[in-house]
C-alpha cells in the first residue's frame, strides 16, 4: 500500500475551476496506477479518472469527459484532477486512489480495484 495525501478541495462557483492533488509517499509509486474517484451526500462511491502508471493511458467517467482531465508527475510521486467548467452537481468528496494490480478490462471503474485511498477532500460548487 501507499499513503496518499490529497490537497486542493474547497468551494467554488459554477462555470469555475480546481484542481486537485495527491502526493504519495511510497518509494515504488511509479509502479501504481492512480485513479479519483468521488462520493455525493446519499450516493455512492463513483469512478471520476483513471492513469496508467506510466501517464500514458488515461480513462474518464463519459460524463465527465472534456471538463476533468487527470494527470501525474512521477518524479514529485504526485497526481493530479484538474477540473473546469464546474457543475453544482460536482459537489462531492474526491478521493484519490492507487493500485499496483493490472485492471482486467475495465475494473478500475470499481473502488474494490484500488487498495490505497487519500482522505477525501470536499468539492463544493455553488450555483
Amino acid at each position: 500500500q501507499v499513503q496518499l495525501v490529497e490537497s486542493g478541495g474547497g468551494l467554488v462557483q459554477a462555470g469555475g475551476s480546481l484542481r486537485l492533488s495527491c502526493a504519495a509517499s511510497a518509494r515504488t509509486f511509479s509502479g501504481y496506477a492512480m485513479a479519483w474517484f468521488r462520493q455525493a451526500p446519499r450516493k455512492e462511491r463513483e469512478f471520476v479518472a483513471y492513469i496508467t502508471w506510466s501517464g500514458g493511458s488515461t480513462s474518464y467517467a463519459e460524463s465527465l469527459k472534456g471538463r476533468f482531465t487527470i494527470s501525474r508527475d512521477r518524479v514529485k510521486n504526485t497526481a493530479s484532477l484538474q477540473m473546469n467548467s464546474l457543475k453544482p452537481e460536482d459537489t462531492a468528496v474526491y478521493y484519490c486512489a492507487a493500485s499496483f494490480k493490472a485492471p482486467y478490462g475495465r475494473e478500475f471503474v470499481l473502488s474494490g480495484h484500488f487498495d490505497s485511498w487519500g482522505q477525501g477532500p470536499q468539492v463544493t460548487v455553488s450555483s
